[in-house]
């Protein structure tokens, strides 16, 4: 397509009734405009001031107040007499854990029975065990030193002096099967003192050894569980008989005596023998090992 070119644009034209303003610029002579003062301040309320000020003192007091109310509140509910000072380490309960189970007894100990005879003089070889504060009658063959400690269970009576002779080697691979007449000293007494609960510090002992040293489940037969006088001091005495069953034992019964004898010192003596059902040849030595209990 082609393009034309444009036609010149229309000239401007003079106006003949007045005069032509657009050459120029035109200035007017005006005169400027007055600015009316700002109104004066309103009048200070003085008392409006004061009733605020007022506000603001009360609002700080009362928060004051509540800080003090919350921290004698968590002195009270924590103990402490002094919020900005951490809590003192809790009084650690260092007793033994038969102390702590059995309390000293706050009654007399006329309860427990006296010997009606004085005691019998004792002969033969005996075991003597210096902690415990006991002696008792020591066996022939097969029966011979113990030379070990047993210290099992929660209470952890320390079985380290006696006499033993394994009855089952290796019945279940490694370990062996015993009979056992071995005695230990128990701290069962609140500090210093020289009252022992005997009975309820034999049961626990007598629990412990039922629940560390023998198959579970079993059933225990109930043969005494007593007061008693051991060697002329207060004794408890508790003799079962435990059945149970148990892979490669033969052993399916045994018959235990735990004997606790307060010896007049903050630790107890403790007496166990146990005879597995596969001797029972050997069961007159619970009653005998009893009977032949002394105090050092």
């Amino acid at each position: 397509m082609e393009m034309s070119a444009e036609p010149p644009p229309p000239s401007r034209s003079r106006s003949s009734s007045g005069p032509d303003w657009s050459a120029g610029a035109v200035t007017r002579l005006s005169t400027p405009a007055v600015v009316p003062p700002p109104p004066p301040p309103p009048p200070t309320d003085r008392g409006r001031a004061d009733r605020r000020r007022l506000w603001l003192f009360g609002g700080a007091a009362a928060a004051v107040l509540a800080v003090g109310l919350v921290v004698v509140l968590a002195m009270v509910l924590s103990g402490n007499p002094d919020p900005f000072r951490p809590n003192p380490d809790p009084v650690v309960d260092a007793r033994p854990p038969l102390a702590k189970l059995c309390p000293a007894p706050t009654g007399s100990p006329s309860a427990d029975p006296a010997p009606a005879d004085p005691l019998p003089p004792v002969s033969g070889n005996r075991t003597v065990d210096t902690e415990a504060g006991i002696s008792y009658r020591a066996y022939d063959a097969p029966w011979q030193p113990w030379n070990a400690v047993w210290s099992a269970g929660t209470l952890e009576v320390p079985y380290k002096v006696g006499q033993h002779f394994v009855t089952e080697r290796q019945y279940n691979g490694f370990s062996d099967y015993h009979a056992s007449i071995l005695s230990a000293a128990v701290p069962a007494a609140d500090n210093d003192a020289l009252s022992v609960n005997i009975e309820c510090v034999g049961r626990q002992v007598a629990a412990d050894v039922r629940a560390e040293y023998y198959p579970q489940p079993n059933r225990m037969e109930l043969l005494r569980d007593e007061r008693a006088v051991l060697g002329g001091r207060p004794a408890w005495v508790t003799v079962f008989r435990l059945h149970f069953t148990q892979p490669g034992l033969q052993a399916t019964d045994e018959l235990a005596a735990v004997a606790l004898i307060d010896v007049g010192r903050p630790t107890a003596a403790i007496l166990y023998i146990s005879i597995p059902g596969t001797h029972r040849q050997y069961d007159y030595m619970v009653d005998d090992a009893l009977a032949s209990v002394r105090p050092l």
